[in-house]
């Protein structure tokens, strides 16, 4: 149990220190760095976005040419980005008639529109991506009605006219019949017809397909556009303050008297450590270690009173 308990606070005391320390260590880079003529100021440009924190930019002191450079202010400028793009929009509308100033009535010549991702922008129409198809069908009926001409029949009877007929692939049934006298003979002196003609009507219904509609597909085309913030500048203001000299190469003396005088090359220009990259390291080693012994020590302590009470 008192092991448990060492380790869990081992593990606590590490990530106190682990933790700010990788922070530190993300540091942000330049975009660009303006030095002027007379090399007494340099000022180095971070692009970063709206999340990014600035506190990763440098601001400790620095040496270049033999001279040491110190912040003197950091700027902040938002930077606004023009964008731009081509874009296309197809829309979608219902129209009842086919022909084509039927449908750009539906239809107008230019529109504003604003995409999703916030660009805005006015897109005109080329008639030749305008597309029409049929939306739909539906069904109608209606009744229909022929006559059929039956003559020279003896008698007016109804035996002989056909119930049903067959009109254009549809069934028609009779629905009334008319009579015409063809010929008349006299009999005790009247007149008597002996010829007759029937005129038969016949309905039936007529069903037919219509197309209910049409749907209408345009492409909209044209730039789109919009100013964006979605950059912010640091700019960091460094100013010479104090000259370092150069200390100057002492000859390397030879090990053996006969060998010649070699020296060594004279540094060209100056070159600065970051003490803060190599100490924030040794001292995670060195709390770590810290920590290591502290546990040892308890855990050899806590052996040592088990054994005495024994």
């Amino acid at each position: 149990m008192k092991r448990m308990m060492i380790l869990a606070l081992l593990a606590v005391f590490l990530l106190s220190i682990l933790g700010p320390t990788a922070l530190a260590l993300e540091v942000c880079y330049p975009t660009s760095i303006v030095q002027s003529d007379d090399g007494s100021e340099i000022r180095k440009s971070y692009d970063l976005g709206p999340e990014d924190d600035p506190g990763g930019i440098p601001r400790s002191d620095f040496e270049q040419n033999g001279w040491n450079y110190s912040l003197t202010d950091l700027l902040k400028q938002e930077t606004p980005e023009y964008q731009e793009r081509e874009h296309t929009e197809t829309v979608t509308v219902t129209s009842k008639k086919k022909d084509m100033e039927s449908v750009l009535a539906l239809l107008p010549q230019e529109k504003e529109f604003v995409t999703e991702d916030g660009l805005s922008g006015t897109l005109a129409l080329p008639l030749s991506t305008v597309r029409i198809e049929e939306a739909g069908y539906g069904k109608s009926s209606k009744t229909v009605t022929t006559t059929r001409r039956y003559p020279n029949l003896a008698g007016q009877d109804t035996e002989y006219i056909p119930k049903t007929i067959d009109e254009g692939g549809r069934t028609m049934k009779l629905k009334d019949i008319s009579w015409q006298t063809d010929n008349t003979d006299s009999v005790d002196g009247y007149a008597m017809g002996d010829r007759f003609t029937a005129v038969a009507t016949y309905t039936g219904t007529a069903t037919s397909s219509y197309v209910t509609g049409y749907n209408v597909t345009a492409d909209y085309t044209g730039k789109v556009s919009r100013i964006a913030l979605d950059r912010v500048r640091y700019v960091a203001i460094f100013e010479r303050t104090t000259f370092v000299p150069e200390e100057p190469e002492l000859p390397v003396e030879p090990e053996f008297p006969d060998e010649p005088v070699v020296e060594l090359p004279r540094k060209t220009g100056s070159f600065h450590i970051q003490w803060g990259y190599i100490l924030i390291p040794l001292g995670v080693i060195a709390a770590a270690g810290g920590g290591i012994g502290i546990a040892l020590f308890l855990k050899r302590r806590s052996e040592s009173g088990e054994e005495d009470s024994q």
